[in-house]
């Protein structure tokens, strides 16, 4: 059991007299490495301990998080340096994300907390009933993962939480991979979890990050008013997003593309839930070989969406994720029918909605197709976009009309 450190107690780190503190003041939640007096002692903090922040000149900024392995080396917990980070902290900030959920959703089937935006830096859950599933991204919630899991359960009343510490932000963070039961008993099968008017299956011990996307719900419901009778495609389609939430919508027929035979086992498993097993083809393949595929078939579909993983998950990958982001479209263009629609989608942070926009366009346009642009969505606002980290906001999907 974790004890709190006193704050009296809590050593201090100091930014450096170039550092900007002024947008530390005004909400940005991170202090990077090069901006941060990283003496002796800071080094010697382990990852994940609590420390006050102060600025060049000794005033104070808060509460933060250190982690002297990461780029982001310290993450703001709280503008109160008296604050006391344990249990009741912890379930504070609990309830007053469940507090905005339950007044979205008639269900609790959502993202309960998006990390920085609900103010827990680098935490991640996802609600499935009495399930929730916590990615601990940053070194602070490994170390205080006990009081963190205490006060979920005490507030929301879940049964089982489940740690998937896996994937790319943990290992920025010099953290291990884990995955593991922390309350309750590991769920012996696929939750299956309605959104939309759909029936979609998730696998929180074994699927992909959480084990479902929740923050495509709206870009789902948007895409299912325009499938009413229509051949849909639905390329990258995990456990079948857009395709099971266009059959509720009354879509004619569904093909589902997805490089993962478990996914799409999913997929077809949700179908059958909803009585449309009928109605949803799956091929399992490379994306763009069926893409290529599908053409040489001269297959048509009334309406397309493409939702890849992040071609793009940093700085330094944004021009080769733009041209993946270009060929898509322009493999996917030429099998819209006229008049059909074609819906891209980029879940890369690094990439913003203009760059997105153009790469769409551009390939569009290599194809020798011509399109509107009808709506462009975003995440549901069970993802709350922080105003001062663009991170916060990474999902786009723009909808065109060809």
């Amino acid at each position: 059991m974790n004890i709190p450190v006193p704050p009296a107690e809590l050593p201090v780190v100091r930014l450096i007299p170039k550092a900007e503190a002024r947008a530390i003041r005004h909400g940005f939640p991170w202090v990077y490495a090069n901006e941060l007096v990283t003496d002796r002692r800071t080094r010697g903090l382990k990852p994940g301990a609590l420390a006050l922040l102060e600025d060049a000149g000794r005033q104070s900024l808060g509460l933060v998080a250190v982690n002297p392995t990461s780029k982001i080396i310290c993450r703001m917990l709280d503008r109160d340096p008296e604050a006391v980070i344990d249990e009741a902290w912890f379930a504070a900030r609990f309830a007053r994300a469940l507090a905005h959920r339950e007044r979205l959703y008639d269900a609790p089937y959502y993202r309960l907390v998006h990390a920085e935006s609900d103010g827990l830096p680098g935490v991640i859950v996802d609600r499935f009933g009495d399930v929730a599933v916590v990615q601990p991204n940053a070194a602070w919630a490994d170390v205080l993962i006990a009081p963190l899991v205490a006060a979920l359960v005490a507030v929301t009343g879940v049964t089982t939480v489940v740690m998937n510490g896996t994937g790319r932000a943990r290992a920025l963070e010099g953290l291990d991979e884990r995955m593991e039961v922390l309350q309750g008993a590991a769920p012996t099968g696929p939750i299956a979890v309605p959104m939309n008017g759909a029936t979609y299956m998730a696998d929180v011990m074994g699927g992909q990050k959480t084990g479902l996307f929740f923050d495509q719900r709206p870009n789902h419901a948007f895409a299912a008013r325009l499938s009413k009778g229509a051949r849909m495609l639905d390329m990258f389609s995990h456990v079948g997003g857009f395709g099971l939430a266009a059959l509720a919508g009354g879509a004619g027929s569904v093909l589902a593309v997805d490089g993962s035979a478990p996914a799409l086992e999913l997929a077809i498993k949700g179908a059958e839930a909803m009585g449309v097993a009928d109605r949803l083809e799956t091929r399992k393949g490379d994306a763009f070989d069926v893409l290529t595929a599908l053409a040489e078939e001269e297959a048509r579909f009334d309406v397309i969406i493409c939702d890849p993983p992040a071609f793009a998950p940093s700085r330094q990958s944004v021009e080769a994720g733009l041209r993946a982001y270009e060929r898509v479209a322009r493999l996917a263009a030429p099998l819209v029918a006229d008049g059909g629609y074609l819906g891209l989608c980029s879940c890369s942070h690094a990439v913003d909605l203009t760059k997105f926009r153009n790469a769409c366009s551009r390939g569009i346009g290599r194809a020798a197709r011509r399109g509107q642009i009808i709506h462009t969505g975003f995440a549901g606002p069970d993802h709350p976009l922080m105003p001062h980290l663009a991170e916060s906001g990474y999902l786009k999907a723009v909808f065109y009309r060809l």
